[in-house]
């Protein structure tokens, strides 16, 4: 290999170092001022995920599900790197996020109750994959709102929550 050619590639890694230096995985403030990671939800019934940050990136598969919960892991300019409940990965404009709070059931099934314990009436059974609005969840009970019900289910069958996160 030629020295010239050995510049090129030291340039070309430096280049590409600085360009997504600034995408960050960790923990912390970084540009939007959000920490990372975090979760937030789909704000459409369709979005683009790309394998890269830029419309210049293919898209690789295209969510059509509002609501569903997202982490976002990092970020580059307007663009959002996020993961879903199965640990896919892809980046998706910030335009197309939510900070609301989305949940997606992920036990084979659960009972949505009225009050937050076992002993409360059944409002509703949700199966795997049932995706809806979380408005607040202490430590073992989220009320949750899908497809026009509403009532307390079980914190640790769904995802979209940190482990010791409240959510008010």
């Amino acid at each position: 290999m030629s020295r010239i050619s050995i510049l090129f590639f030291v340039f070309a890694a430096f280049i590409t170092a600085s360009l997504f230096g600034s995408v960050s995985a960790e923990t912390g403030p970084n540009a939007s001022g959000q920490p990372i990671p975090r979760f937030v939800s789909l704000n459409s019934d369709e979005v683009n995920v790309r394998s890269g940050p830029g419309v210049r990136y293919p898209i690789q598969w295209i969510y059509q599900r509002k609501n569903m919960p997202m982490q976002v892991i990092a970020e580059y300019d307007t663009w959002r790197k996020v993961r879903d409940w199965e640990g896919t990965e892809g980046w998706v404009h910030r335009a197309m996020l939510s900070g609301r709070r989305g949940a997606i059931v992920i036990a084979e099934e659960t009972t949505l109750r009225q009050d937050p314990n076992l002993a409360s009436p059944a409002v509703a059974r949700l199966m795997s994959g049932v995706v809806g609005l979380i408005d607040k969840c202490g430590a073992s009970w989220c009320h949750l709102e899908t497809h026009g019900v509403e009532g307390w289910i079980p914190r640790d069958t769904v995802w979209g929550l940190f482990k010791d996160e409240s959510v008010q």
